[in-house]
């Protein structure tokens, strides 16, 4: 019988690693609320964590070199009046994090780059306009400013974070609760799981689902679903019997699964971090102790099965530091912070090389911090794919930006009362299109107060009948 051929892959010897005591985080009291994100949120500057919080919502943001003991005192971003459901740094500036909450608010915060003294209380910018919790958010991977949030009212909202104003929502598309939302690399497509059972492509500025498939996996529990860079979808949920499984599809195609593979009777919700610079897709459970990662490529089975990272104490959430933020000196392809119920332990993914010069079959160009376009050119119908940029000399986080927000808002537009000054460049003429608005809400408004006039009369003639004949 001939021997089985071994598959050729530079990823096939991924070792992972727990840091060393000392480059951990202790004494942070993690989140106990029961709720399927990952709980934290890393980039090359900062960690944050959604932590414990009498009356509210908060999380702590540490800067990554500040290991060890965590100060009780350590200020905590505070502002929401609920438990905190999620967090999401901005990929376009190091210093901006939005935070959605059960108190059915988003917020975006931006951290200074030195502690502060107290709490930070003020976010940059609310935006309110779900009816239930906040429970999803991600940024726009190349559009500057456009977060998207999606809640328990079933609606996802697409926002200018630079303006506060909406710029889709998609409200009708999801008959029950969203479980995961996956912006593809450019940022042109969604793909959604929901409580329905149901794998949904949207085009968000269409507001068309250009593809679903019902069952992707067919038990109750969970779906997630990523975008591979091949333009496939990667997804993880239970079968019937609830053991979990993983599925991988042609968009294109949804009939038949590319490849669907049964995992294990764990119940942990299977969280998918995927890399598309290796194609490597690592699934951290909650509640699991391990994590497995695989290779994704284009040769049958399609999904291949590398290692598995396994430490005794299982994982309350997992944050996922970008590519710029590795060391390159040391063949690091992954590092994920673990949350314990005390501590958060980072955890390094490395290949095994013997030289020190750059590798560059592992670190191809990797998405950079500048956007590739501005939210009102994405909202127009242009595409981009991300601004690329080499790791050969390291990354250095570009120093602090400050976020800015121009509230859009039709006073700004109100003519001044009082005598007319002459026109001067600052003042801003109105559009056709908010003239008729106007005339149109006064009119309804005419017609509402004509209606009120009309019915307090009546009233007062029945009042006036009632009086006459009790007399």
């Amino acid at each position: 019988m001939s021997r089985r051929v071994v598959r050729q892959s530079k990823f096939r010897h991924v070792f992972g690693q727990a840091a060393k005591a000392d480059q951990a985080y202790e004494d942070i009291r993690v989140s106990k609320v029961t709720w399927d994100s990952s709980f934290c949120a890393v980039n090359p500057k900062f960690l944050a964590i959604i932590v414990e919080a009498g009356g509210g919502g908060a999380f702590i943001v540490l800067p990554l070199a500040k290991t060890g003991r965590v100060d009780k005192n350590f200020p905590l971003v505070t502002g929401h009046t609920a438990p905190v459901l999620d967090i999401d740094w901005c990929p376009h500036n190091d210093n901006v994090i939005a935070s959605a909450s059960d108190d059915t608010t988003v917020m975006v915060w931006q951290i200074p780059d030195y502690t502060p003294m107290r709490n930070i209380t003020e976010p940059i910018i609310t935006l309110e306009g779900h009816s239930k919790r906040v429970g999803i958010l991600s940024w726009h991977p190349t559009a500057r400013n456009v977060l998207l949030s999606a809640g328990g009212d079933n609606v996802i909202i697409i926002w200018n974070v630079g303006t506060g104003e909406v710029l889709l929502s998609l409200d009708d598309m999801h008959p029950d609760v969203i479980h995961s939302v996956c912006w593809n690399s450019n940022g042109s497509l969604l793909a959604t799981t929901c409580k329905d059972k149901t794998l949904r492509i949207i085009d968000p500025r269409k507001g068309q689902v250009v593809a679903e498939r019902f069952a992707a996996h067919e038990g109750m529990r969970p779906m997630r679903a990523v975008f591979t860079r091949q333009g496939h979808i990667f997804t993880t949920g239970f079968t019937r019997m609830s053991q979990r499984e993983l599925g991988l599809w042609d968009p294109n195609n949804f009939e038949e699964p590319v490849a669907l593979q049964e995992m294990d009777t764990s119940n942990g919700v299977l969280l998918p971090f995927y890399d598309p610079d290796s194609s490597i897709v690592y699934l951290c459970g909650k509640g699991d102790s391990s994590i497995r990662y695989f290779e994704i490529t284009d040769e049958p089975p399609f999904v291949h099965y590398l290692n598995t990272f396994s430490s005794k104490e299982p994982q309350r959430g997992m944050g996922f530091m970008p590519k710029r933020g590795l060391d390159v000196s040391k063949c690091e392809i992954a590092r994920f912070y673990k949350l314990h119920e005390r501590k958060c332990e980072p955890i390094v993914m490395t290949v095994p090389r013997k030289s020190d010069l750059f590798q560059d079959d592992l670190y191809p160009d990797t998405p950079g911090p500048e956007p590739a376009l501005e939210a009102d050119e994405w909202l127009a119908g242009q595409d981009a794919e991300p601004v690329l940029i080499s790791l050969r000399d390291g990354y250095v986080p570009p120093k602090h930006r400050d976020l800015r927000v121009t509230k859009r808002n039709i006073l700004d537009v109100r003519p001044p009362s009082g005598p007319r000054r002459s026109q001067s460049a600052s003042d801003a003429p109105l559009s056709q299109h908010t003239l008729e608005t106007l005339l149109e809400e006064i009119k309804a408004l005419r017609e509402r107060v004509q209606a009120q006039e009309q019915r307090i009369t009546a009233l007062e003639n029945m009042l006036c009948e009632l009086v006459d004949g009790t007399d």
